[in-house]
């Protein structure tokens, strides 16, 4: 299983939310791309990138940043990037610069259109990032909830020929209140394309339940908060997910 910490963007700098509120930023690293290297040299074999500004902008707005984490990381691992993107210019040119998969979430929402767009123009590329609360989905930076079931929508974009789905629960994320397991499984037994977690991840008991679903389909989890602050230890949920030896 994949373990994969997060790097949020706001202003330049690596920060946490609470519940995707802007103004509830903690702020972690001044320096993401030092961040991005200790996450590689602990043994991280993917990296997450979050352009906050972007999701709520509507367009890049850490570009200089996200750069300066590519360099940093060269070709050792793959890294995947959302927020903000909104055409297929802004995609191809992520790519470009090195990005190994772009998340697009409110815009594959809001026009489908452009995701299939997407799929067929980047194929392999393309992962969806579906935000959710109480089976809901949310769009612009979580700040609008709207009638669509995410099943029923990660179903239709499985069809798209997206690589996987990432499902955060956006009532848990950044709280360290342990991930919203039911529902990841729900929607992982739903699909047939992998699903990573997201939203909540507190402890090395939420990998230990995610072991057990992961022959449902669920490829990875997101970490962010706990293995800022310690409450999880990486290297140590690397150890038991058998991503590194033990010694």
């Amino acid at each position: 299983m994949l373990l994969i910490p997060a790097i949020d963007l706001k202003n330049g700098q690596c920060v946490r939310l609470e519940q995707g509120e802007m103004q509830a930023a903690t702020v972690f690293s001044t320096d993401p791309a030092a961040m991005a290297r200790h996450w590689v040299e602990q043994g991280a074999r993917r990296l997450h990138l979050v352009d906050l500004n972007g999701a709520f902008a509507g367009r890049p707005e850490n570009e200089p940043a996200i750069r300066g984490i590519l360099r940093a990381v060269g070709d050792e691992i793959p890294v995947q990037l959302g927020g903000g993107i909104r055409d297929l210019e802004t995609i191809e040119r992520y790519l470009d610069d090195g990005l190994r998969y772009v998340i697009i979430g409110t815009a594959a929402v809001k026009n489908p259109g452009f995701l299939k767009e997407a799929c067929s123009a980047f194929g392999g590329h393309i992962i969806v990032g579906l935000d959710a609360r109480d089976g809901k989905v949310a769009t612009d930076g979580w700040s609008k909830l709207t009638g669509h079931e995410v099943i029923d929508v990660a179903r239709r974009f499985e069809d798209y020929g997206v690589e996987s789905v990432i499902y955060t629960d956006i009532g848990r994320d950044g709280m360290l209140t342990g991930l919203n397991i039911d529902a990841t499984l729900r929607l992982a037994e739903a699909l047939t394309i992998p699903i990573i977690a997201s939203g909540g991840l507190a402890s090395m008991l939420d990998i230990e339940r995610l072991l057990e679903i992961e022959s449902s389909g669920v490829e990875g989890v997101i970490c962010g908060r706990a293995i800022y602050t310690g409450a999880l230890d990486f290297r140590t949920a690397l150890q038991r997910v058998g991503a590194v030896d033990a010694s």
